[in-house]
């Protein structure tokens, strides 16, 4: 009986050390796959830390038939589905509802806008649109590695990762790319024809 306690022990600290392995390589991604859900930082957070937390608990019921990234994925996306219904039950008030004491206020005259204006989400579109004719322009070994690092944010071990190359090499890549980069958009400026 004290060897099958052991063993479970020894197959448990197992499934954490290679949980822990995962969840350094592949927390990110775990992320951005709650926040495509989500719509939201905190809530794809929260739905991340509900997951792993669920996965840890329950680490006992993983039994290898897949891989450890593939059941913590699986975990992920349900937990944040399950956020996503738990949101549909939500009230929801109308932001032309009137309120107070003599139906003075409604909802979206007493919020300030945030956003951006239409002229800023322009100048905003104006510039991906240019800068992504100057990336248009690189090597597409740099083109790549633009894109992952600079465009979908990840860091320079994740990048080396999908790209099979080391660390140095992306950040090698990066800064020749960023150069090339800066090249490019100061020659377009100097090309165009100055105002009085």
């Amino acid at each position: 009986m004290g060897s099958e306690q052991s063993a479970d022990v020894r197959i448990n600290q197992k499934e954490t050390r290679e949980m822990q392995s995962v969840l350094s390589r592949s927390l990110p991604s775990f992320y951005r796959r709650a926040y495509r859900y989500l719509g939201n930082a905190a809530d794809a957070e929260d739905a991340v830390q509900d997951a792993l937390l669920s996965a840890y608990r329950n680490l006992d019921q993983f039994k290898g038939q897949a891989q450890m990234s593939t059941w913590l994925t699986t975990i992920v996306t349900n937990s944040a589905l399950t956020q996503l219904r738990r949101r549909s039950h939500r009230t929801h008030l109308s932001l032309e509802e009137r309120f107070g004491e003599e139906q003075e206020y409604c909802m979206s005259e007493r919020l300030a806008d945030c956003g951006l204006s239409p002229e800023e989400e322009y100048i905003k579109s104006e510039l991906h649109e240019r800068l992504m004719q100057f990336v248009a322009k690189l090597s597409p070994s740099l083109r790549k590695v633009v894109q992952l690092r600079d465009l979908d944010g990840l860091t320079t071990r994740e990048a080396a990762q999908i790209l099979g190359v080391a660390d140095v090499t992306v950040k090698t890549q990066a800064s020749r790319a960023r150069a090339k980069l800066k090249r490019l958009m100061r020659a377009a400026l100097d090309a165009q024809p100055r105002s009085a």
